[in-house]
């Protein structure tokens, strides 16, 4: 049996991935082995690729976090039957036709869910879930700022304050994104201006809570609108987001130095919190994450919105319609 891969030699450039075809090994007992329909693209794959990512692998690679497809063999004890349709994670190994995966790292597929909102939901549902409720400490009746509402970790962020009875406030980058979230029901909604902490001080607010994904100016103006016991809670750094090929180095290093950075003796006096995670390192604690899964699932929310759907094999123009900023909600490839 074949499959078809994208694949890289080595992280630096994006368009040093190239499709291939490789030969599948027998499948090992205890693994399943899945027919991908879908794949879900994160900013991950973006920084994996050009060398920003810290759990970036060493040497040769196959991007992507996150699938959904259907089981073409496993063992005869598995809870899973040939024919099934999963949805799945994993650390790397995802922009695939067929992945074999161990069984603690799929869920079932809701039956009213495309492929591809499947390939939506795990990574950046649990990543929002993780932030506000691990990190977050959530409460019902708080106000929590949501940076890049209208990407893929933003709108589910949204949808699960609303489930756990707080109040979110959205900020996009342009009027079109917010009309689209308007539309959602989101009522509370920023364009975000270029003096991001004038604007929320002309805007009169204050947070419990700030789940935020962009860095730099706008993270330390969201930091300084925290209420007392507040916490500001980080989980990328797109102001970061190389060119359509390679980082700007000059533009990244000068980014870098002028980073926020946060004294603990000032946290302590104005009782606020920096928290920061990158989620890929879950993976390797099975347990905790299929609990946190199965906490994250209890909140009914609306299916993942996947705006944008490429084939496989354009897996570079996907690349860059999530590059560039302009997405909304999440970025597919489907397989044939």
């Amino acid at each position: 049996m074949q499959r078809q891969v994208w694949l890289t030699p080595k992280a630096g450039a994006i368009h040093n991935l190239s499709l291939q075809t490789q030969n599948m090994p027998t499948l090992m007992s205890g693994f399943i082995r899945i027919k991908v329909k879908a794949v879900g693209l994160n900013f991950a794959d973006i920084f994996a690729l050009t060398g920003l990512y810290s759990a970036t692998p060493e040497g040769a690679f196959i991007p992507g976090l996150e699938f959904s497809g259907q089981v073409l063999g496993c063992d005869a004890e598995s809870a899973y039957k040939v024919g099934d349709r999963i949805m799945g994670v994993t650390r790397f190994g995802g922009y695939t036709s067929t992945i074999d995966i161990e069984e603690n790292y799929i869920q079932p597929l809701p039956s009213a869910w495309s492929f591809s909102q499947g390939a939506a939901y795990l990574v950046q549902t649990l990543t929002a879930f993780y932030g506000l409720t691990e990190l977050g400490n959530l409460k019902a009746n708080q106000t929590v700022l949501v940076h890049s509402a209208g990407g893929g970790v933003g709108l589910q962020a949204m949808k699960l304050i609303n489930s756990m009875g707080a109040t979110p406030i959205g900020t996009v980058g342009n009027q079109c994104k917010k009309d689209v979230l308007n539309d959602m029901g989101f009522d509370q909604i920023l364009v975000r201006e270029k003096d991001f902490t004038q604007q929320l001080q002309r805007e009169n607010l204050n947070f419990d809570l700030v789940l935020d994904g962009i860095g730099g100016k706008v993270q330390q103006a969201s930091f300084e609108h925290l209420n007392p016991m507040g916490r500001l809670v980080v989980f990328g750094a797109a102001e970061f987001t190389p060119g359509k090929n390679r980082p700007n180095y000059l533009s990244a290093i000068f980014k870098y130095a002028f980073r926020p950075k946060y004294d603990v003796l000032d946290m302590i006096s104005e009782n606020k919190s920096v928290l920061a995670f990158n989620l890929i390192w879950l993976w390797q604690q099975t347990d905790y994450m299929s609990t946190l899964i199965q906490h994250m699932m209890q909140h009914e929310i609306p299916a993942p919105y996947v705006a944008h759907e490429y084939d496989f094999e354009n897996a570079f123009e996907a690349i860059e319609c999530l590059r560039s900023g302009k997405s909304m909600g999440k970025v597919v490839l489907n397989v044939k």
